[in-house]
């Protein structure tokens, strides 16, 4: 069986190719374009991964895509109803998804006299986390965790992988999210790019634990061991925020509202050269 998966219309996309179970070839859209984190559909890194094994789009018979715009549906509703996002906000996320159902004229298109007549196969973000650790781990058995930004309307998973069977036990959903506290405050001391996240690391051993009881109210971790976000410092759950990450270099606007600054201070400014 040859399968294709891609990660697309998000950064960093991307597609890989596995056979009869054996991951082949896999690569970013980044390689060919030089477009650091581009986001789109990855036409040639499908190519690519296809023109390495000998193989025509016909020869495909699964392509699968890391989301499932069914996914976390009744959370869907429920922030709606509690939160009343922007129309604006919603609009633009139904054109996300409309994206997604179109992939097979996408690839169809591209791949002028070899249309691809296989399954499309859309697999909830979490899920997809979770099979790249545990399916390619040499353990039977294992508890598995998932955390990130958001994927499908969640931003963490966890639960427990056996055989080749994945059980998720609880996730926590949008908007509360450690990767967008991570990148928020990532915003807040000047590193707007995305992916900047790594230079703070970086940095982090060098410096000290000044600003744990601010971060602790930006950040509240629960007696059960799940966590929330302050959302009074944060703005991008009710705004139509600019992601545009698509065709070009990936840009997303400060995550977090004004109020961070009382409790922080200013937030650093990126010099001019």
């Amino acid at each position: 069986m040859n399968i294709i998966g891609i990660n697309a219309f998000h950064a960093d996309s991307s597609a890989c190719l596995i056979i009869d179970g054996k991951l082949i070839s896999a690569v970013e859209e980044e390689r060919f374009n030089r477009i650091k984190h581009w986001a789109g559909f990855p036409i040639e890194s499908i190519k690519y991964c296809l023109k390495e094994s000998n193989l025509d789009l016909s020869d495909i018979d699964h392509i699968s895509i890391n989301i499932d715009p069914k996914a976390n549906y009744f959370e869907k509703i429920l922030f709606l109803i509690k939160h009343r996002p922007s129309l604006k906000l919603v609009f633009n996320r139904l054109k996300k998804k409309k994206k997604y159902d179109s992939i097979r004229e996408l690839i169809n298109k591209e791949f002028e006299g070899s249309n691809f007549k296989g399954q499309i196969n859309n697999i909830e973000h979490h899920y997809a986390h979770l099979s790249s650790a545990f399916h390619v781990s040499p353990f039977e058995n294992s508890c598995i965790l998932s955390v990130d930004g958001f994927g499908d309307f969640a931003s963490t998973a966890w639960g427990y992988g056996k055989g080749n069977e994945i059980k998720i036990d609880n996730k926590i959903h949008f908007p509360h999210s450690l990767g967008i506290f991570y990148q928020a405050l990532t915003q807040f001391l000047g590193f707007k790019n995305y992916g900047d996240e790594y230079k703070i690391m970086g940095l982090a051993p060098y410096g000290k634990p000044t600003y744990v009881e601010q971060l602790r109210k930006i950040l509240l971790i629960k007696t059960n061991g799940n966590f929330e976000l302050n959302l009074d410092y944060f703005k991008f759950h009710k705004e139509n925020f600019n992601y545009r990450w698509e065709n070009g270099k990936v840009e997303i606007e400060d995550l977090y509202s004004e109020k961070i600054k009382t409790l922080l201070g200013p937030e650093r400014i990126q010099e001019k050269s």
